[in-house]
């Protein structure tokens, strides 16, 4: 059935993977590693003992250690940024279209590193390592939950520059990323600007500003209504499924656009013999792939860990620690590439230009790229492609 086929590939869209590659990309089969510290101290002062994130790598670190890229992922995503794991994977890591031989991150010239995040929302996935609210409490002998320290980008970044030494890595020719991603690629030029020659933050502005502080709220508060989140002490409980799932609605619907939904679902019924009119519970395609994709995700996310992660996105200001945001930008060392999206109602496209600007008053090497998608915020994923050009010129510079 014509329908039962849009649904289907639709599925795969909220997923949010990548299949957008219009060549083969990362060839190698990659294989998962696991960075640990004994001990981090949180930019607010706490202390997490251990610390380990999973992280992978593809191409060859040079001799003297300098062709090094980071692969920083977005909200939803881990570290699984290019490749397949196994010849038997349905479709490669998120990024495969600009990681590979020829690529613009050029695995013959490059080494690239991606790694997953404190408090990544996928803990239940075997392929993620994270430190976060579901992570066993040493002191405990449980979860954490709600008593893990809040934890920001600058703490990410951190945990990520801590991994980089331990590879012995001297410098970095770029950081790039996506959404949540893009935000930890601005921290790196502030955080260590000596380090970093090029960032390339994608869909991403270099402070959230109170528009997407708004959506994260809405993000999260269907989890704390979920009478089953209990405060966050759901662990070897029920858990808020209906809350988490409302929640990966709203996310799905907010990272996407209005032309994504007239050009997948019209107003085609769920179910063809199903009049929306004739009751209340018949529903619209549209309504019942939010929720089957939100009901696929959920097979991996931890809601607590969602909450966390919403915090440090709501917290994300380059100025934090200055005196100004304007003082932040002019310690910027690294030339600068900004990727908006047409269609992203997150980071509006106008967001960003304004910080261009910003940028450039403060006699910054900046450019600007802005990719035409139909799919809103996650085109910064699925039509990265279309900025193949520029971050190959870019990373020439």
């Amino acid at each position: 059935m014509k329908t039962k086929k849009i649904f289907t590939i639709l599925v795969v869209v909220l997923a949010i993977l990548a299949f957008a590659a219009v060549s083969s990309g990362y060839d190698q089969l990659v294989i998962k590693k696991v960075f640990e510290l004994k001990e981090y101290t949180t930019v607010g002062g706490e202390k997490i003992a251990p610390v380990r994130v999973g992280y992978e790598t593809y191409g060859n670190l040079s001799p003297s250690k300098d062709n090094v890229i980071l692969i920083c992922h977005f909200y939803s995503g881990t570290s699984h940024a290019a490749g397949k794991y196994s010849a038997e994977d349905k479709a490669p890591g998120y990024w495969d279209a600009i990681i590979g031989p020829g690529k613009p991150f050029d695995t013959n010239k490059y080494f690239i590193v991606s790694s997953d995040t404190l408090v990544n929302i996928n803990p239940k996935d075997q392929k993620v390592v994270t430190t976060g609210p579901a992570s066993i409490n040493p002191q405990t002998g449980k979860p954490y939950g709600m008593s893990f320290p809040i934890v920001t980008f600058r703490d990410f970044v951190n945990v990520q520059y801590k991994l980089l030494k331990s590879l012995g890595v001297k410098k970095l020719k770029a950081v790039s990323g996506a959404s949540g991603g893009g935000l930890q690629t601005f921290q790196w030029a502030v955080s260590y600007p000596d380090f970093v020659e090029r960032i390339i933050p994608v869909i991403a502005t270099p402070k959230v500003h109170p528009w997407l502080v708004g959506w994260l709220k809405l993000w999260g508060d269907p989890i704390k209504l979920d009478p089953k989140w209990n405060k966050g002490n759901y662990y070897g409980k029920e858990e808020p499924r209906d809350g988490a799932a409302y929640s990966f609605m709203l996310i799905t619907q907010s990272a996407m656009c209005e032309q994504w939904a007239e050009k997948s679902f019209d107003r085609k019924w769920a179910d063809p013999n199903k009049n929306p009119f004739d009751r209340m519970e018949n529903e619209f395609l549209v309504d019942a792939a939010l929720y089957k994709g939100a009901l696929g995700r959920l097979a991996n996310a931890d809601a607590n860990s969602m909450l966390y992660l919403n915090k440090a996105n709501a917290l994300f200001d380059l100025g934090q620690g200055f005196k100004s945001y304007e003082d932040a930008v002019k310690s910027i060392k690294a030339k600068v590439l900004m990727i908006g999206a047409d269609t992203d109602i997150l980071f509006p496209v106008s967001q960003i230009k304004s910080h261009v600007d910003v940028f450039r008053k403060a006699g910054k090497d900046v450019s600007y790229f802005e990719i035409k998608s139909g799919f809103g915020h996650n085109g910064g994923v699925l039509s990265i492609s279309q900025a193949s050009t520029i971050i190959t010129e870019f990373m020439e510079k």
